[in-house]
């Protein structure tokens, strides 16, 4: 089945130094990019982590250190990431709690302004998970009736991935050929996360919340007022730099809302203290 779109979609997978998102490294990015006509276009590199890859992780994706040494940097390839994604929706295995976080430190280290405010993301396993509750290599083999013949290399990830996502349409009726629907969907959680490692969210008022920690479900606004301290905590905290991005910009947002408010009840008070001399004059 060919997905309907009504922008690109560019579905990829990463491999890694570990699984950390804060500290682990890019070391392999495939993606693949549909566009709306349903052509398709394939990226995939190999990426220097400027750090060592543990050994027991390499024996998980094949990719030693002597095999990306002369590898680029992220930073050296991150304008040509950014431009091959363009303005597409991103969709993955386990993309919305790794591949994307991960992703995003990675743009955000090599100073890229990259928006991911206004793209949808389709996390493939969550619509496994809600549905059959497999692994990938399960999936595939249940949707697509195939074997994972070369797991943990990042283009083939993303080509199984791919298929599966194609396979959960035609096998699904409930499931809408709708981008919005999908990225809605495979959403984990009762909110709607306002980053990726999910310690950020919207409550069902339009708040942003804590999602984690003794102040979970408190807003931010609330605890700005009652523990202000705890602002200062996180950002100095092992946080992904986009959680601390997102947090930063509820307290801006925050902070000129009380400098509007206190502006307005300043010219509130000066105006009737001119009424007040006009009155006695």
């Amino acid at each position: 089945m060919n997905l309907q779109l009504d922008k690109p979609l560019a579905v990829f997978d990463l491999e890694t130094t570990g699984i950390n998102i804060t500290k682990d490294r890019i070391v392999e990015i495939a993606i693949i990019r549909i566009d709306e006509n349903g052509e398709e276009t394939r990226f995939c590199k190999r990426v220097n982590p400027e750090m060592p890859i543990p050994i027991e992780i390499s024996a998980i994706h094949g990719i030693y250190d002597a095999d990306i040494a002369s590898s680029p940097t992220f930073k050296d390839i991150a304008d040509e990431v950014v431009s091959f994604i363009g303005d597409a929706d991103l969709a993955g295995y386990n993309s919305n709690k790794f591949d994307i976080p991960v992703l995003a430190e990675e743009l955000m280290r090599a100073g890229s302004d990259f928006d991911m405010s206004d793209r949808r993301f389709v996390d493939v396993q969550n619509i496994f998970h809600k549905m059959e509750q497999r692994t990938l290599a399960a999936a595939y083999q249940f949707y697509c009736q195939k074997s994972i013949e070369n797991a943990h290399n990042a283009l083939y990830d993303a080509e199984a991935t791919f298929e599966v996502l194609k396979a959960q349409l035609e096998k699904y009726p409930d499931l809408k050929n709708d981008i919005s629907f999908l990225s809605d969907f495979s959403k984990g959680g009762n909110f709607n996360l306002l980053d990726f490692a999910g310690r950020l969210a919207i409550n069902d008022k339009g708040e942003a919340i804590y999602n984690f920690g003794k102040h979970k479900g408190k807003t931010i606004r609330e605890v700005m007022s009652s523990e202000p301290g705890y602002y200062g905590w996180m950002l100095d905290a092992d946080f992904p730099l986009y959680t601390k991005q997102c947090l930063k910009k509820e307290m801006e947002k925050i902070k000129a809302e009380r400098d509007n408010h206190k502006n307005i009840e300043s010219q509130n008070l000066q105006d009737k203290l001119e009424a007040l001399k006009n009155k006695f004059k």
